[in-house]
């Protein structure tokens, strides 16, 4: 995807995100169920502006988050949306950035990741506010695939290894094909790390998990139910990959 491609999804689904929030805000959030879609709309307002202070200090800003507890849920994502707008439009692609992922430490990095962070957090407000879940565009939802198996599931498990506890030694291994949009990725769940590979021919996975991107990219995340996805295979290995997920994606 493009950079404005990224930016273009972006300002949709903030606006959908806030036109199906603003009506109810005390509504729960089933999806996240510790949340009302008050506290849904501070979370994502809350991020936004943390990424405005990666990109303008450089570092991992501290003390962190700031208190916001004075502000409207509605018009502190209007005015975190706001900055975060205008400090990527400040910024090239390529410039600078403090990131959570050595290997991008890019403006880039986090232009996608809102993208991302922000369909996904659509989602959960509409299911908040029992509103239809509107479509998520394909190249948006492989695209999301890629990064949550990639950055979240693979290098979280590497780097972030407190997050996932024991699940990797009580799993026990196994792999999982996941197939969506013409593209496919074959996850390895070993002892140390869960590792994310290309299929080849000669690839007999355990399991695997296809289905159209939208479906697919709701149920890495966790929005979608067993269902929405094919699954077929070895179930303990899906079970493993969906509890790791679990992990990944807290």
């Amino acid at each position: 995807m493009t950079h404005a491609r990224f930016l273009e999804c972006l300002a949709a689904d903030e606006a959908r995100l806030r036109e199906v929030a603003a009506p109810d805000l005390t509504a729960q959030v089933p999806s996240c169920p510790e949340w009302t879609v008050a506290d849904l709309v501070e979370h994502v307002a809350v991020v936004y502006l943390h990424k405005v202070e990666c990109m303008r200090r450089g570092v991992l800003p501290r003390p962190w988050p700031p208190d916001v507890s004075g502000e409207a849920p509605i018009a502190l994502l209007d005015r975190a949306y706001a900055a975060l707008s205008a400090e990527f439009a400040e910024r090239a692609p390529d410039s600078a950035s403090f990131t959570w992922y050595p290997a991008d430490q890019t403006v880039a990095f986090w232009v996608r990741r809102m993208a991302q962070e922000t369909v996904i957090h659509r989602v959960d407000a509409e299911l908040g506010a029992g509103q239809p879940v509107a479509p998520i565009p394909d190249d948006l939802a492989v695209d999301g695939v890629d990064e949550v198996l990639e950055r979240f599931l693979a290098f979280g498990s590497v780097e972030w290894k407190e997050d996932f506890g024991d699940l990797l030694t009580k799993i026990g291994g196994g792999t999982v094909l996941v197939s969506t949009g013409g593209r496919d990725w074959l996850l390895s769940m070993e002892s140390d790390a869960v590792r994310v590979g290309p299929a080849t021919g000669t690839t007999t996975p355990d399991a695997q998990v296809t289905g159209d991107p939208q479906a697919v990219l709701l149920w890495l995340w966790r929005r979608a139910e067993a269902g929405a996805v094919a699954v077929s295979g070895d179930p303990r290995a899906v079970d493993g990959l969906r509890e790791l997920l679990g992990a990944a994606t807290q």
